[in-house]
């Protein structure tokens, strides 16, 4: 099986192609070739796919081997992938995800696509969206985590986020002991994907992610729009507004509609191919 390790401010994944490629396991061959140590190492697997409804369908297993409905930097490598293979010569795309069909516009320079604009659909604060068990929407309400109290707003992105304002610096908390406790906590039945933020200013804001199924990661695409949005819902920052989002991988411009439609636009790299 060839493959293409590709990632979007390192947030890395290894991608096959299925027009080519047959995976009977997605979820086993993701445990497998995550290993950082014993394998190919990534966040996780992407399966690029034909399909019915748009002009190419994402499939994402994380390193745990769960499926996940979407993956905001990992869509921007499919078109990516399928620009500079030649599958086509379309610069703006459709995408068939789990979370619905999102739309992509593909920047090329020097006949290869350095960058991806994604439309990446509303963002919803209900608490059925989420899900969240909570009486009404989450938004910088209490919740108990790691025996202390934090702020938090729940948001789904197609996929769900529990975003935290932090007056403490975000890259001085240790994640791998509170990462664990939101993605598990009782009022996230799905799990949760949680992003801890510093506000640096208006339309600047720091995070780290502690992804479900795959631990910390360098970037989240779904997690920088989730951030974007919570600010702007808790009038930190301006719907309209272009919003960098800095996360350990690098920077991503997020931009929160009136009506919660979120757009995303970040870089997309090739690593390495290689065959297993």
């Amino acid at each position: 099986m060839k493959f293409t390790k590709m990632h979007g401010i390192a947030n890395d994944y290894i991608y096959i192609n299925c027009f080519k490629e047959q995976v009977d396991d997605p979820s086993a061959l993701a445990i497998r070739l995550s290993d950082r140590r014993r394998s190919v190492g990534g966040d996780g697997v992407i399966l690029i796919c034909p399909s019915d409804k748009a002009d190419f369908r994402m499939r994402m297993f994380n390193a745990d081997g769960s499926e996940g409905k979407m993956c905001g930097n990992g869509s921007r490598c499919v078109a990516k992938y399928v620009y500079d293979k030649g599958l086509t010569k379309k610069t703006d795309l459709t995408l068939e995800t789990l979370a619905g069909i999102k739309t992509l516009k593909l920047h090329v320079k020097g006949e290869k696509v350095s960058a991806v604009t994604v439309g990446m659909g509303k963002a919803d604060f209900s608490p059925e969206a989420v899900p969240v068990l909570f009486g009404s929407e989450m938004i910088n309400s209490p919740i108990e985590a790691a025996g202390r109290e934090w702020k938090a707003t729940a948001v789904s992105m197609g996929n769900p986020h529990c975003v935290i304002f932090c007056d403490e610096d975000v890259l001085e908390l240790p994640l791998e002991k509170i990462g664990p406790q939101f993605e598990n906590h009782r009022l996230f039945p799905d799990r949760v994907n949680t992003e801890f933020v510093n506000v640096i200013d208006r339309n600047t804001l720091k995070m780290r992610v502690w992804e479900r199924g795959s631990g910390e990661t360098m970037a989240c695409g779904t997690g920088a729009c989730a951030v974007a949005a919570a600010a702007v819902r808790n009038g930190i920052s301006k719907a309209g507004e272009k919003i960098t989002v800095r996360l350990l991988g690098g920077d991503l411009e997020i931009t929160v509609s009136e009506d919660w439609s979120v757009s995303m636009t970040g870089p997309a790299e090739t690593a390495f191919e290689g065959e297993i």
